[in-house]
């Protein structure tokens, strides 16, 4: 794992009990992956600030925690939002020193059934929103010299057919981060991305009712197709956080597929041209649109016109 250290308060780098003490800001942490590695970062020791459209979710997730927390309820997509929940963070537990952009939803179905503003929405939320949560949380890392991880995904690696909005987003967030490494280094500031996999969150679940991405899943290796639990991918973020790693594989052997990314389209178009050819058509148009609770629930304050302003 190619990563730096943290530096201590007196200006030298160490590694003992990096984390203790430290303020960590966690985005979509309402509920699955945002959840858990709350709960994780608050285990070893970090004051946590958990960010997401959910307010009651995000309370009941903070009473796990174990040490100083607060919630924020704010959309990503609002920068006046987040800049506004920056500012409480740093009155109510102090200058983040990490901060993980891990909010996102996912659409699926075909594009050109998938109403033209839900699929904006996906990319909003996943590529602009962490673009967001950067420019809002920026000055604050800059102070501690902290880290900023990027949470992608595999969709980033070969694009899915019904899945275009999530999996443009991804390569986009992924993107993004790469070019903000290169700015932020000489600030001392480091910039992580994180590539997960199969993931069991409510997700998951809406993934497997389509019949190309559930054949996608299925023709893969065994251990490729293991679905792993939101508190296993939280202690694999966690240990990114805690080394300030370029790269975060949850699972580990995902590592080992960069250096083949360059097959992985044409592997995927094969495997989804062979569903799409004996699956008939209406099957695929029948489950388009947001894939899980948390994803519902953004749209749903998005299209009542919730404000996403922060609340204390």
């Amino acid at each position: 794992m190619h990563s730096t250290v943290w530096p201590r308060p007196n200006g030298r780098a160490g590694l003992e009990a990096p984390l203790r003490g430290r303020v960590a800001v966690v985005t979509g942490a309402a509920r699955g992956i945002g959840e858990a590695l709350a709960r994780r970062l608050s285990a070893d020791g970090m004051h946590v600030a958990l960010v997401g459209r959910e307010a009651r979710t995000l309370q009941a997730a903070a009473s796990s925690l174990t040490t100083p927390s607060q919630c924020v309820e704010a959309d990503v997509t609002d920068q006046a939002a987040l800049d506004e929940a920056a500012r409480q963070v740093a009155d109510g537990l102090g200058a983040a020193s990490v901060v993980v952009a891990n909010a996102g939803v996912a659409a699926g179905g075909p594009f050109r059934l998938t109403d033209a503003a839900l699929w904006r929405r996906v990319v909003e939320v996943n590529l602009v929103g962490a673009a967001n949560t950067a420019r809002a949380f920026l000055p604050q890392l800059t102070r501690t010299r902290g880290y900023f991880l990027q949470v992608a995904s595999t969709a980033a690696f070969g694009a899915a057919p019904m899945m275009s909005a999530y999996c443009a987003s991804k390569a986009g967030a992924e993107s993004f981060a790469q070019s903000l490494r290169g700015e932020l280094e000489p600030d001392g500031i480091a910039v992580g991305i994180a590539y997960l996999h199969w993931t069991g969150t409510d997700m998951i679940a809406g993934l497997d009712e389509h019949p190309v991405l559930r054949a996608l899943r299925a023709d893969q290796p065994w251990f490729a197709g293991r679905v792993h639990t939101p508190e296993q991918v939280a202690d694999r973020l966690a240990i990114g956080v805690a080394h300030r790693a370029a790269h975060v594989y949850a699972p580990p052997w995902l590592r080992w597929c960069q250096p083949l990314r360059p097959l992985f389209p044409m592997l995927v178009s094969r495997v989804a041209r062979r569903e799409m050819r004996r699956t008939p058509a209406a099957d695929f148009a029948a489950g388009t649109g947001l894939l899980g609770a948390g994803r519902r629930a953004d749209w749903e304050a998005h299209t009542t016109g919730a404000h996403g302003r922060p609340t204390p």
